[in-house]
């Protein structure tokens, strides 16, 4: 019998790509998705794939009867829980919306894993719990501060009700970085509904012509060339830390109930010099011009490795050039 793990948000841009990492590391897993920013032919890819097509529940993660019901029905041995809105900039013009969701859509799962005497979480979390830091790179000791966004704010809420139901609830708690690329075939990818609000998918369909210009968010920010600093991390290299996370729950090799790790490369690449890697990897110009700075950007950040590469034995990869690559090529396949 192999373990089934419920991936909410399953059919979302991290999520495709975990629930086929998962396939390939012998889990059976089972999607939840209400397609509110994902697209139904993500399952399409996911077939190609993995040969067949999961089991998917088209319902609400609020929705604690519809959420019981598949949980009651398939009692898997863990869950990894995406399903949450993720735009910073969106957050800020709608945070009662990122509120709601974000926060009420996780308490609405404990609630339903508590009744099913389910214990293994994996949950997606962020950098942005780190605010705008003290210390870089940020290591997962070092102190979090006043969210620059109300969507970095629903991670750190998230991330005090976890660790507050440590009593019977075993978490990993994953700080992503900056997720980017596509898997290597082309069959999936990020597939943001209507104008991007990621640096990626807005600069490969600005490539594409789809779209004018990319514009980019402030050049006057104290850093090497003015530009945001993040740190981005291949999603395939990000999908597969959640199956060593899943793994470490299973195996009941976690330390503590509550564990946290960064998620990232411990590398930080400015906004222009994602633009430069871009050109140089495709060989194709990326029509920009500068713009003001955007609300709720904290300047720069990327990761200490360290811990997850020693305690849950993951590193990142794929380079930035392979990211860039493979981001275009599933934007080729799309037009």
């Amino acid at each position: 019998m192999k373990h089934k793990i419920i991936v909410t948000g399953g059919l979302g841009f991290i999520g495709s790509h975990t629930v086929v990492c998962l396939h390939e590391a012998g889990f059976e897993p089972i999607i939840i998705d209400n397609l509110s920013n994902s697209e139904a032919s993500a399952m399409d890819g996911i077939e190609q794939l993995i040969g067949y097509k999961p089991i998917w529940a088209n319902i609400d993660v609020n929705d604690k009867a519809a959420l019981g019901n598949v949980i009651k029905e398939h009692q898997p041995q863990g869950v990894i829980h995406f399903a949450a809105f993720k735009a910073v900039g969106e957050s800020v013009e709608k945070p009662l919306t990122y509120y709601r969701n974000n926060v009420g859509g996780l308490i609405t799962l404990m609630e339903v894993l508590k009744e099913e005497n389910i214990d293994n979480l994996v949950f997606s979390s962020s950098c942005t719990v780190y605010g705008e830091p003290d210390e870089i790179p940020v290591k997962e000791s070092t102190q979090t501060k006043m969210a620059e966004s109300p969507y970095g704010a629903t991670k750190q809420i998230g991330e005090i009700i976890l660790k507050d139901n440590a009593n019977w609830l075993n978490t990993q708690c994953l700080r992503y970085f900056n997720p980017i690329g596509a898997h290597e075939s082309g069959f999936i990818g990020e597939l943001p509904i209507g104008v991007p609000n990621n640096l990626i998918p807005y600069l490969t369909q600005t490539v594409a012509g789809i779209r004018k210009e990319l514009t980019v968010f402030g050049d006057d920010y104290n850093t090497t060339d003015g530009t945001c600093i993040r740190d981005y991390i291949h999603v395939m290299d990000l999908a597969e830390a959640h199956v060593f996370a899943i793994n470490r729950l299973i195996n009941g090799e976690q330390k503590e109930p509550f564990e946290v790790f960064n998620i990232g490369t411990g590398n930080g690449s400015s906004v222009l010099e994602v633009i430069q890697a871009f050109e140089k990897a495709n060989g194709i110009p990326v029509p920009h011009k500068i713009g003001p700075r955007r609300a709720g950007d904290v300047i720069q950040v990327w990761a200490e490795t360290t811990k997850v590469e020693h305690v849950l034995g993951w590193k990142a990869k794929r380079t930035l050039e392979t990211m860039l690559k493979d981001a275009w090529n599933w934007q080729t396949k799309l037009s």
